[in-house]
């Protein structure tokens, strides 16, 4: 994939039954960088929602300071979530 789109766009992430606003780091056709104050544990299941993109799902796979990297299965799916975001993100304030 093309080189990663950076922005911190608030999305919804939701959790083991919560919900939180975290900011976009980074996306890609892989996965994402999400800043979070309460990450959840490493290898849950999530939910990611952009206001734009719409949502997808994926497992947490890295957790460090204020941030956790989530993966995607990378399906089809999983690039045009990424690259709807990327669009979204490039074309809205």
């Amino acid at each position: 994939m093309a080189s990663r789109w950076r922005r911190r766009r608030v999305c919804e992430l939701r959790a083991e039954g919560m919900a939180q606003m975290v900011a976009l780091r980074d996306i890609s056709g892989s996965g994402a960088r999400l800043d979070t104050r309460h990450p959840p544990a490493l290898g849950a299941q999530v939910e990611l929602r952009h206001p734009h993109a719409g949502s997808i799902i994926a497992r947490v796979s890295e957790i460090g300071e204020g941030e956790i990297r989530i993966s995607f299965d990378r399906q089809e799916g999983s690039v045009a979530f990424a690259l709807g975001a990327i669009a979204a993100d490039m074309t809205r304030d």
